[in-house]
């Protein structure tokens, strides 16, 4: 029977959307414009895509610091291009108390002023090099709509940050990190996102160039989620930052960023979730599987501790659902909740010497004999799931992904059902502008395998030079 508090995605998938975040008890709206109180079950989430990705990261050598919430106006006014990129966002410091500051200064937003200000008094050497530095920690940005997780003028992410020693080792460090985002999001949460070059009009503010990672939605709405900018000596230039190298020559060092927020918890809802609520991969859910007893009976009792026992120390997290409430209440709280898998133990069932476990993302329940393996069962059944959920999305993807060959074509696509849009491009920004135009389309990212769909520019008809992708953004 389908959640009452929830709305069916395909009648309003904007408030189906907003009814799972709260329903699961993901979020909550705050007396703060704009900004969420993250609940258990959703920062739940966000501790889990920090242990898995902080453990990949300090795999390849980051390690993590920590810089201020503050930045003098003086020290942001030194790369004009970033503070003219987030001018429109910044929320400024002016008063301590009763008394106006000397210098105002803006909440942080995103900190390559911070670090490369750090970098200039710490670096000297090629031999001080690499730093690998990583910041978990909150920014404000202050966004003119805002959504649970999707948007919100507060929030979570990580950003690294590291110079080198040369170009290529910079160039280096970018892919890498944007194939470590690739990753996680294909192996943990189950998501087939597509990477690529950004165009020069919608890379970051003062990169040489952004590599993105672009998810699509099941409504066919794209969301980019984690980007890796490659600033060569832009920044370094600009904050001073300089190092003697191999040669006793001093040049200025090559810096690199990258980062990803908790809208990757919006990616996950809006890929996996159904009109049930949440459904999460099992590789990220905090709790793969609940284990319910359906009355009191000790032998119950006995058999849900030692599967909980079992599981734990065969690597699943799981808990028991002992609190005061109906079985019935139990099975919808998990579902809502998106627990991969649901071990049923009722005394009934054991007289027949059967469990039950039910799927959330197929809500399948499999009778199971208790002379199965049921530890190993479980355990072959998260695996299975995470496979299917990630095989769904792959054929929803390819299901929503088209071809353009004209602007009509463009046109066309967008007003029946959008997605990921494959079509040529020459290379001017006046045609990425043009294409705005049709429900604010923008290109997503630059596709580099070589391969051409045409010889001509979707919106202008001239010489292509890109192959780009193209959709309606969050």
């Amino acid at each position: 029977m389908k959640n009452e508090a929830i709305t069916s995605r395909d009648v309003d998938f904007a408030k189906w959307y907003t009814d799972v975040v709260r329903a699961a008890k993901l979020a909550d709206y705050t007396s703060v414009k704009g900004c969420i109180a993250i609940e258990p079950n959703g920062y739940a989430i966000w501790e889990k895509i920090q242990a898995i990705m902080d453990a990949k990261f300090k795999e390849l050598g980051h390690v993590n610091v920590q810089m201020p919430f503050l930045i003098p106006e003086s020290l942001f006014n030194q790369e004009k291009e970033l503070i003219e990129g987030f001018a429109p966002e910044l929320l400024w410091a002016t008063e301590a108390g009763s008394k106006k500051l000397e210098e105002r200064c803006a909440i942080r937003s995103t900190s390559e002023t911070l670090f490369c200000d750090y970098y200039k008094k710490h670096i000297r050497s090629y031999k001080d090099l690499p730093k690998l530095y990583n910041q978990w920690c909150n920014v404000f940005r202050y966004e003119k709509e805002t959504r649970p997780f999707l948007r919100s003028r507060e929030f979570l992410w990580q950003e690294g940050h590291t110079v080198h020693a040369t170009a290529e080792e910079a160039e280096r460090e970018t892919k890498q990190m944007m194939e470590v985002y690739r990753w996680f999001n294909h192996e943990i949460l189950a998501i087939p996102s597509i990477t690529g070059k950004k165009t020069e009009k919608e890379k970051f503010a003062g990169a040489e160039y952004t590599i993105t990672n672009e998810d699509l939605m099941y409504n066919g709405v794209c969301l980019q989620d984690g980007t890796s900018h490659y600033f060569g000596q832009k920044f370094s230039k600009a904050y001073d930052v300089k190092f003697t190298n191999k040669d006793n020559k001093e040049e200025y060092a090559y810096y690199t960023t990258w980062g990803k927020t908790t809208r990757a918890i919006a990616a996950i809802i809006m890929v996996h979730a159904d009109d049930y609520g949440l459904v999460l991969p099992p590789r990220i859910a905090p709790k793969q599987v609940v284990i319910i007893p359906i009355g009191q009976d000790e032998r119950v009792n006995e058999l849900c501790n030692r599967y909980k026992e079992e599981l734990t120390q065969n690597g699943v997290d799981c808990y028991i659902d002992n609190s005061d409430k109906s079985p019935g209440f139990k099975f919808a709280e998990a579902e809502v909740n998106g627990i991969p898998i649901r071990i049923e133990v009722g005394a009934r069932d054991l007289e027949k010497n059967i469990i039950t476990i039910a799927r959330r993302d197929t809500r399948e329940k499999m009778t199971i004999d208790l002379s199965t393996d049921v530890i190993l069962y479980t355990k072959g059944l998260l695996e299975i799931i995470q496979k299917d959920m990630y095989e769904r999305a792959v054929e929803r993807r390819n299901k929503l992904t088209f071809e353009a060959h004209n602007l009509d074509d463009m046109e066309k696509i967008l007003n029946t059902q959008p997605g990921f849009i494959h079509g040529m491009w020459c290379g001017d920004e006046a045609c990425e502008n043009k294409i705005k135009e049709i429900k604010g389309c923008k290109s997503r990212c630059i596709v580099e395998d070589g391969k051409r769909i045409d010889d001509k520019c979707v919106c202008c008809g001239k010489e292509a030079k890109y192959h780009v992708i193209w959709g309606i953004q969050y």
